[in-house]
């Protein structure tokens, strides 16, 4: 009778690991900021991919106020902000190699930071320090014609890569990505 029991309580706790399991997938995918994802395709089937979470602005002042003037951000919401590029790339000016990394901002009014740190899998705040930065690159900030309710990363085509775009609010920051 206690072998039973003991298969029944087993059973029933591995039931119930694969329920929170499977809801904590479903939590995912009903987040307030929604998965997003960008991507560019370069020259000789090589690319360039962002994975991100998209926040809503929901009437709230977003920079210089939710998001701080110079400060770090993750780019985001939820899981850090992943740039993965299969070619060496220029990211305005700055070499960066083929790879895996994690994406951050530091937005100012007039010009904004992008920092590819070489540390990923962190969770979306917790910007892991200069000593992890592969790079610190300008960005141009500009003023958009109306209000993007949703944060939008996106790539424009170029003659020799693409433009990454992060739109929010009022405001458009980008720089030019080159293949070497």
């Amino acid at each position: 009778m206690r072998k039973q029991l003991a298969v029944l309580a087993v059973g029933c706790l591995t039931l119930g690991l694969m329920a929170a399991l499977g809801s904590a997938q479903g939590d995912k995918a009903s987040r307030p900021s929604p998965a997003a994802k960008a991507s560019c395709a370069l020259a000789d089937g090589k690319s360039i991919a962002v994975d991100y979470s998209s926040p809503r602005a929901k009437g709230r002042k977003i920079y210089g106020g939710l998001v701080p003037y110079g400060q770090v951000w993750r780019a985001g919401a939820n899981d850090a902000t992943t740039f993965v590029t299969s070619a060496d790339v220029m990211v305005g000016g700055t070499h960066v190699p083929a790879g895996n990394y994690t994406i951050f901002t530091i937005p100012n009014q007039d010009k904004w930071t992008l920092i590819i740190s070489k540390k990923t899998g962190e969770w979306g705040t917790d910007y892991p320090g200069a000593s992890q930065d592969l790079a610190r690159i300008d960005m141009k900030a500009a003023a958009l014609p109306s209000a993007v309710e949703n944060f939008t990363i996106a790539f424009d085509k170029t003659v020799n890569g693409c433009t990454l775009r992060m739109d929010w609010e009022t405001t458009r920051a980008s720089v030019e990505i080159t293949k070497m």
